[in-house]
């Protein structure tokens, strides 16, 4: 008999949701009201991409994990065309192209791309007959996967997302028992791509340097240091909702890039460490659910969501501390944007499918 949905991530998901519906409207307000005319037009339309991703997780935690056998390398392709496709013809935002507009809404296929790639990649695991410290059998062509589409993201220009899904695959491919010693030769030739496509534009290296304290110029730093203002405003237990000051046209990205920084303002160390603890939990609830997973597919599905979701939020609330260099990363679940939210959300749906099917009486992992 099927073991029920894991209750914890499906509550802690939904209480993101919805907290996130808040957040948004807090930071976006202001922005709304001077620049569309409408303090709600923003939160109007996360209400609805958050109600569609709650539907979209409800629906996918009852479709049994088993059909990406069949779909995931329609669903990766279909993500690398899309991604071709942005390059042609998608919309430019800040010097990058990531969005295509489809039928007057904004797609970011990268976030597609993410998950069609994680989960490929875990079916592929799942099948070889061979094991995977094999070389030329068994990494390689998983790589091969891997590059094409980091690859068409860096391109894009996003550096920050592509290095991310690289940190993903490599850590995916050594839960799944790649060796050790070939990880490190393919991220050291990962990590020499970055370093050299990150010098490669004047305002990636400008990044770094305000990163590492050495640039002066005020333009390039000010993101980060109006979001240590609100974090310092905020104190240890908040301004209150709704009183953010940095949200008032401050921050850029305030309801998406930077929306930690909101939420550190308006309820301080207690709030960040409240959000820090819901992600922390999805995490080693995801963790169990992998090693009670029926199958080496189960296993491997649970663990690209975990370390997806988990890894997303800890980066994104290190930029917002200047702890990383400042990136387009949003908080999964919580920030404003329709593809991240929406699609994460069928990843945990896909999540609690696994912990419906676990075999509570069985532990093949632990």
């Amino acid at each position: 008999m099927n073991a029920p949905s894991d209750r914890i991530v499906l509550s802690i998901a939904t209480v993101l949701l919805v907290a996130g519906i808040v957040f948004v409207y807090s930071a976006s307000a202001e922005f709304a009201s001077v620049r569309l005319g409408d303090a709600e037009r923003l939160v109007v339309n996360h209400t609805a991409r958050v109600a569609l991703s709650l539907g979209l997780m409800l629906l996918l935690s009852r479709v049994d994990y088993h059909i990406f056998e069949q779909i995931s390398r329609p669903l990766l392709v279909l993500s690398l065309v899309l991604l071709a496709f942005v390059l042609v013809q998608g919309t430019q935002l800040k010097g990058a192209v990531r969005w295509l507009d489809l039928a007057g809404m904004s797609l970011q296929p990268s976030e597609l791309a993410k998950f069609a790639l994680l989960f490929h990649l875990a079916v592929r695991m799942s099948q070889l007959d061979v094991e995977l410290w094999d070389w030329k059998r068994g990494l390689l062509p998983l790589i091969g996967w891997a590059t094409l589409v980091v690859g068409a993201i860096a391109l894009q220009p996003n550096l920050s997302t592509a290095a991310l899904i690289f940190s993903l695959v490599m850590i995916l491919l050594f839960v799944g028992g790649a060796r050790l010693a070939h990880l490190s030769v393919i991220a050291a030739i990962g990590l020499g791509a970055v370093a050299l496509y990150a010098v490669s534009a004047d305002y990636r290296v400008q990044r770094i340097a305000t990163y590492l304290g050495s640039n002066s110029n005020a333009d390039d730093s000010y993101q980060l240091q109006q979001a240590l203002i609100g974090f310092a405003r905020g104190g240890i237990v908040g301004v209150g909702p709704g009183q953010s000051r940095q949200r008032d046209l401050f921050l850029p990205e305030s309801y998406g890039d930077f929306i930690a920084a909101i939420i550190g303002e308006e309820y301080g160390v207690v709030g960040i460490l409240l959000l820090l603890a819901a992600y922390a939990a999805i995490v080693v609830r995801g963790i169990r659910i992998a090693v009670r997973a029926p199958d080496t597919l189960g296993y491997l599905l649970a663990w690209a969501v975990t370390i997806a979701i988990g890894f997303y939020a800890l980066v994104h609330v290190a930029v917002n501390c200047g702890l990383l260099p400042t990136t387009g990363i949003p908080l999964p679940l919580v920030s404003y944007g329709g593809s991240s939210i929406v699609f994460t959300a069928s990843a945990l749906g896909v999540l609690l499918n696994i912990s419906r099917q676990a075999n509570r009486t069985e532990v093949p992992y632990a």
